[in-house]
Formats: structure tokens, sequence, C-alpha cells
């Protein structure tokens, strides 16, 4: 019997390979993932199911390792959000996977990289794509190197633009490239073309344009979403003041997306992005029932997103310049310099109602203490270049490691009893923000809350004595409405089971 083919995923907690992974495996390959945070796949469900690998493209040593016994090498990561020069770091990293698959005898890989216009000069993100995928293709190893534009499903960047634009705006003042020709293409048919590019017979070494069967204006685009969405069509005025700079700072202050990553989203706007071919139908037929047309894919998406099943999300993607080490253990402390603020609060309410209010706090139910606080803290982020407060999260009931919580990003979660999330708003230094429930001797719980800070630099100590006469007011309102939150629940659950005493009757909540 033939062993299943080893396929090695990278960008594993990304958008498109977290969820490519598991379509990989029904389809009957043995999966391995190289991560650079292993932790951050702790909680997804396929995670049992893989070989999880730490490394990086850019460590020659462990991608080696990584590579050994692979059969097709899919390569899934991109500097988004990248700064500094990002454009040597991925030409680096490829040459790194060029040399690692052709001396392990790799038998083909899969590059997905974006859509450009045929001559002309390209914007830093997209040279760089391209510039990747011909280090692929001359790697000797055979290269499919896949071509896509805007990519439409719950969760994606340039869905989410389009959805957050037209949601907050009555009238869209836009950049004169909203006239620009586009083929959107759904991500369920980018999964299928990455799925079967693997089949691709070994003489195959190319790109292929991949689109889906609409070619619309962006504007279309936007106006489709509203009539999908049941809002009135929005009228569209292209304005040629707006450059790409003024539209990144436009779209990061309306919409949940951080500037970082509007910047190579909208520099890819500037031209038509459309298929100059279509010769992948050569190879791999089209998937059943067709390709999908936007409308429908949008449909898809909106219908997704209510149903709280979002695989995978933008929110997923690493932000550039937030803290991204863990919070060092308490006794490597000692010797620096670090501002607490803990709070505990004792609560009738048992230990699992308490849990359940934590692991529901942020997105829609907000943060249970002086909304406007922190609706102007994530406006100032927002102005700085942050992911800003309108990030949400993924589930409204649930947390998973490595999740975005509007500005915070879920670092630990020990479901039932710990949260500790690490800030990704811009401060000068880390931030930590920690909750506890545990159960009590008397059939109630203990709430505790620890906020967390790591100056840097004088600007560092400045910024936490400025907001210091704040955190009594936010802190102590948040353990306070905590607790009275899980108490009312509680008796709310005790009263709808038909008990005669509720949980925590006659008892007055804290605060």
């Amino acid at each position: 019997m033939t062993s299943p083919r080893l396929a090695l995923v990278t960008g594993a907690t990304g958008y498109i390979g977290g969820r490519l992974v598991p379509r990989l495996l029904d389809a009957g390959f043995d999966v391995r993932v190289l991560v650079r945070t292993p932790e951050k796949l702790r909680d997804v469900p396929w995670a049992g199911s893989v070989d999880i690998v730490k490394g990086d493209l850019g460590d020659a040593e462990s991608l080696r390792t990584a590579v050994k016994g692979v059969d097709v090498f899919y390569y899934l990561v991109h500097s988004m959000g990248g700064t500094g020069d990002f454009e040597k770091a991925e030409e680096a990293s490829a040459k790194n996977v060029a040399a690692a698959v052709a001396d392990a005898g790799v038998t083909r890989v899969v590059y997905l990289g974006g859509l450009h216009p045929e001559g002309g000069e390209l914007s830093p993100h997209l040279r760089s794509r391209v510039a990747v995928g011909r280090i692929l293709l001359d790697s000797g190893v055979p290269t499919a190197a896949l071509q896509a534009g805007v990519v439409i499903g719950s969760g994606s960047t340039s869905f989410e633009m389009i959805r957050h634009l037209t949601d907050v705006l009555p009238y869209m003042p836009a950049p004169k490239w909203v006239r620009n020709h586009i083929q959107p293409i759904a991500v369920r048919d980018v999964l299928y073309y990455l799925v079967r590019a693997a089949d691709l017979p070994s003489e195959v070494n190319r790109t292929f344009d991949i689109g889906g069967p609409d070619v619309l204006r962006y504007g279309q685009m936007m106006n489709g979403y509203a009539l999908e969405a049941g809002l009135a069509q929005r009228p569209i005025a292209a304005l040629p003041v707006l450059t790409p700079w003024l539209a990144s700072q436009w779209v990061n202050l309306v919409t949940p997306i951080p500037r970082a990553l509007a910047i190579p989203i909208i520099a890819s706007l500037q031209f038509d992005c459309v298929t100059h071919e279509h010769d992948i139908r050569g190879y791999i037929d089209d998937p059943e029932g067709g390709l999908t047309p936007y409308r429908r894919a949008v449909r898809l998406a909106l219908g997704k997103m209510k149903a709280g099943e979002v695989e995978t999300s933008w929110q997923d993607a690493f932000v550039p310049g937030a803290v991204s080490d863990p919070l060092p253990s308490d006794p490597d402390w000692a010797g620096h310099t670090v501002y607490l603020d803990v709070k505990q609060r004792r609560t009738p309410a048992p230990a699992d109602e308490l849990w359940r209010v934590i692991e529901g706090i942020g997105g829609e139910n907000g943060w249970y203490s002086f909304p406007i606080a922190w609706a102007v803290r994530g406006w100032m982020d927002k102005v700085v270049g942050g992911v800003g407060l309108r990030r949400g999260r993924r589930s409204q009931t649930e947390l998973h490691t490595g999740d975005a919580l509007d500005f915070w990003r879920v670092e630990q979660i020990d479901r039932g009893s710990f949260l500790r999330l690490r800030a990704e708003m811009k401060v000068p230094g880390g931030a930590w923000l920690e909750m506890r429930a545990t159960p009590s001797d008397d059939g109630g719980s203990i709430y505790d809350q620890r906020a967390i800070f790591f100056p840097r630099g004088l600007g560092g100590r400045l910024y936490w004595f400025a907001i210091l006469p704040f955190h009594g007011v936010i802190f102590n309102g948040m353990a306070n409405r905590i607790t009275e939150t899980a108490l009312l629940a509680a008796r709310k659950d005790a009263a709808m089971a038909g008990s005669t005493k509720p949980a925590g009757a006659g008892i007055v909540a804290p605060g």
C-alpha cells in the first residue's frame, strides 16, 4: 500500500494556510506545518492531526529539518505589513526555501502570489511577491506559482475592507482606483486550486493567473456587497486628490484594518487587477458547480459570519511593531521596571459563570467599564496607525490562543480559569492583562485581575503615570462589572431552572 504524500505548509497560522491544512488532510495528505510560534496552534481543531515543527523561513537550518521527507511544499508566507527592508528579507527566505527543497528532493512547490499588471512599476509588496515566485520557479523543483487578486471570504482582509467601508459610509468619497477593474476570487476556489496544484504534472513549472468569473469595478464590488447585506447602494465619487497614502489613512480610520495592512492592499489596487490567462483550466477542472460568482462569495461570507463559523481571519495576522514576545514569568521581573494594577473581587456566582463572562469579553460585549474611555483609546491607536478597538473578535463566545481581541491578542488561555491578553495597541512598552476565575469554598468564586506594563524608556514611564488616574475608573469598573454580570447570569440561570432560592439570593453584588 502506498504511503500518503507529505505536504509541508508554511503560513499555517495565517488566513489561507489555516484553511488549507484541514482540506489537505481531507484530501488524504499527511501534513506538517512550519510555524514560528507553535503555541498559536494549540487550540485549532486539526492540531492533533499534523506534525508541528518550530522554525522560520529565514532560518535555513530549521527549514532543512522541516523539509525532510516532504513531497509537496506550500509557500504561503508574505510580509503584508512588512516594514523596513522586507523585500530583502523575503528574497532571502525564498532563496532558503529554493535551496532546501532542491536538496531534500521535494517534488512540487505550490506558491500563492498576487495578480499584477504586465510591465510598469509595481508596489514594493507586489514586486516582492513576483520576485519570490521567480526564485522558486528557478529552484529546479517544479513550481506552480498561483497568482490571485482580491480574495473574498469571511475574515479576509479584502472582504473586511469592502464590508466596513460600505457599512460605515452612506456616501463614499473614494480614490480614483474605485473605477479600476478587479477580478475577485472566492477563498473556497483559491483553496481548491491550491489542493489540486499538488497533482500537476512534473513538467509544469510556471505561473498561473487565477480569478473568479466576474470582472467588476471596485465600486461595483462595494455596492454588490451592499445588496447582499441588505443595504442601499452607496453613491460613490472618485476623487483624484486621494493618493494611495491618503487613502490608506482613510481606510485605517474608518475600518478596523490597520494602516500597515491597508497600504499594500491599496497599492495593489492602483491598476486593473485581472487575469491575463486562464491556462490552469487545461490542467485543473473548474470546481464542481463552477467558479463562485462574486455576490455568492459575499453571501457565503456573510452567512459564515452570522453563524459564528469564521475559520480564519485577517485578525490572526501579526501586527508590525506590536510586542510579540510572551510575558516573562514573575521571577524574571527582578531588576526590571514593571508597573502593576491588581484587583480582586469575591462573588457568589460560581466559577464557571464567572469564566463565561471573562471569555466573552471584548468585541460586541465591550470591556465592562467606561466605554467612552475605551473608544477614545481605540481611536487614538487608529490615528497613529494601530489596530484600534474595532478589530473585534472572531467568535463571540470562545477564545483560542493567538486570537485577536480588539487591540489585544490572546497569549494564554486555560479554559475555565485563566486568560492572558497581550496588547497590540501602540504603547511605549509591553502591556498585558490577566483575568482569573477561581472557585471559593462557599460555592462562589474569586475574580483576580492584573494589568502589567513594562515601560520602554522615559516615554513609557511618563505614559503609565499619565494614564494612572484613569486606572481607578477603568480597572475598578472592569472588576466590579464582570463580577456583577456573572452574578446576574447565575441568578437568571437559577430562576430559569425553577430554583426557589437563586444563586446569590439576598446578597448584594460587590461594587
